[in-house]
């Protein structure tokens, strides 16, 4: 692991780290806020998935989530969204594809194949980094995410609810397989066959059969991705209809950007400490 900068912050230190990731075949870079509690006991661990266009930076810049991760004893881990490097294919011209736009899926189609595999890189190789690098509880983890990041998250934890106690987004994209926006992405990474994009679609995880604890939805009305790209009224839908349940919280004025999740951030960091330290059964 390299160290590209740590700094104190809430009596916790923030870190910025990278290395090179065997699934990605590439130099990864991330960032950890390790609380102060960790200088005692192992802590429990959230992940954030950043969105389209973001690295591991924007959430560090505009997330406002150190203040209470340091009283609640939380280690954030913050991935990056897609691999990076100068051999790593690209679309400069579309910012729905290539580089920042990793969509959390392993890529099975070239030239994405060869790097664009977030999905494995996310659930398995950085968790056993993490892990070995940071003073976590890995038998205490949840997930969120913001929009792309979203998607990811309800997706990994409908994947792998034996792993997570707690999963929450922000303005999620419920349903990439009918949101154009994912469409052109999941097309290039996966093909055209959409019965392929199943395990990347949670509302369609939903509908065949996946289940998860409980979510937590934050969406602003105001968000002018609403209708076309992330419809929460289906994934509505689907966990009504299974059984799973769901808080969708509509908040009024707000739009896509950080200001939206910086707002909500930590009545999402509370949501999930409540499940975090709660006894396990």
């Amino acid at each position: 692991m390299k160290t590209i900068s740590e700094s104190r912050a809430h009596g916790g230190i923030q870190g910025v780290y990278s290395h090179g990731a065997m699934s990605t075949s590439c130099e990864m870079t991330f960032a950890v806020f390790v609380p102060p509690q960790a200088n005692d006991t192992p802590c429990p661990l959230v992940w954030y998935l950043s969105g389209l266009t973001c690295t591991h930076q924007n959430v560090m810049d505009k997330g406002e989530y150190r203040r209470m991760a340091a009283e609640l004893g939380l280690v954030i881990v913050c991935p990056d969204t897609s691999p990076r490097g100068d051999d790593v294919a690209d679309d400069p011209d579309d910012w729905q594809l290539g580089k920042g736009a990793g969509f959390y899926v392993d890529a099975t189609r070239k030239p994405w194949s060869g790097h664009y595999r977030m999905y494995t890189y996310i659930t398995e190789e950085l968790p056993e980094f993490i892990a070995g690098q940071f003073p976590v509880d890995m038998d205490r983890q949840a997930i969120f995410g913001h929009s792309m990041g979203g998607h990811g998250a309800l997706t990994i934890a409908l994947r792998h609810p034996e792993r997570f106690r707690s999963c929450s987004a922000f303005a999620p994209i419920v349903a990439p397989s009918r949101a154009e926006w994912a469409r052109k992405a999941f097309t290039a990474y996966l093909g055209e066959d959409e019965d392929r994009w199943v395990e990347y679609d949670a509302t369609r995880l939903v509908e065949s059969g996946k289940s998860f604890s409980e979510f937590l939805i934050d969406q602003g009305d105001a968000d002018p991705f609403l209708e076309e790209g992330l419809k929460p009224e289906l994934f509505q839908a689907a966990c009504r209809k299974s059984g799973i349940p769901l808080t969708l919280r509509m908040q009024s004025g707000y739009d896509h950007s950080y200001n939206f999740i910086s707002t909500f951030m930590n009545d999402h960091l509370r949501w999930h400490a409540e499940r975090l330290t709660a006894p396990i059964r």
